[in-house]
């Protein structure tokens, strides 16, 4: 089992590493291999809705995204960590998941999704629903813990004694691991994944 961790903050090291770190500590305890992935400091490029992807399963943009959608398959989880911008998550994260998901496509069904976002102050709840709106359009269990996935603090230091906010991560990394594990459980024993119908696409005028 393996899970991969997106670190979607300018900083390499900064809170939101700090976080997912202490996510990807957790997994380790129960065996679970992690990799992280630093989107880094340039700029990603928007999706252009040029389709191409239908063809290819790959962006046109050569970029982290069609690096993840190469090893796509070998990942039974995704933790997507953001700093909060503006009350929302930062736009290369953002940039980076919509032609991720929209590559992906249903690849992504069946997989654990679950993100964390790091703030000074505020907005942490409304950059964390946005995050978790890409699991649940795309088939896949979003991973809970005790809290909203929030850690607060101006530095890694600051984030370091966050102790409800380091403990939710734990939680997180144990709920994560008892359900990949169960996953796991299930397909040893025969249990089928779901069988979905044809998608239908409607808009609101017909």
């Amino acid at each position: 089992m393996k899970v991969l961790l997106v670190n979607g903050s300018p900083n390499e090291q900064g809170c939101t590493y700090t976080a997912l770190s202490e996510v990807a500590g957790t997994l380790h305890k129960h065996g679970i291999e992690t990799e992280f992935l630093y989107l880094g400091k340039k700029p990603v490029a928007g999706c252009i809705a040029c389709g191409k992807c239908y063809e290819s399963g790959r962006c046109v943009f050569d970029d982290p995204v069609n690096e993840t959608l190469s090893h796509l398959d070998g990942f039974d989880a995704l933790v997507i960590g953001s700093p909060v911008y503006y009350a929302g998550p930062s736009g290369q994260v953002t940039a980076f998941l919509d032609r991720l998901f929209y590559a992906g496509g249903s690849r992504m069904a069946g997989k654990l999704g679950a993100c964390v976002v790091s703030c000074r102050r505020g907005g942490a709840s409304a950059a964390f629903d946005r995050l978790n709106k890409y699991f649940a359009i795309s088939n896949m269990p979003i991973v809970p813990s005790q809290y909203w996935n929030q850690v607060h603090g101006n530095s890694p230091e600051e984030v370091r004694r966050d102790a409800e906010g380091l403990q939710t991560m734990r939680t997180l990394g144990e709920n994560m691991a008892w359900l990949l594990q169960c996953l796991e459980a299930g397909r040893r024993a025969g249990v089928q994944p779901p069988q979905y119908e044809e998608h239908l696409w409607t808009n609101f005028i017909e």
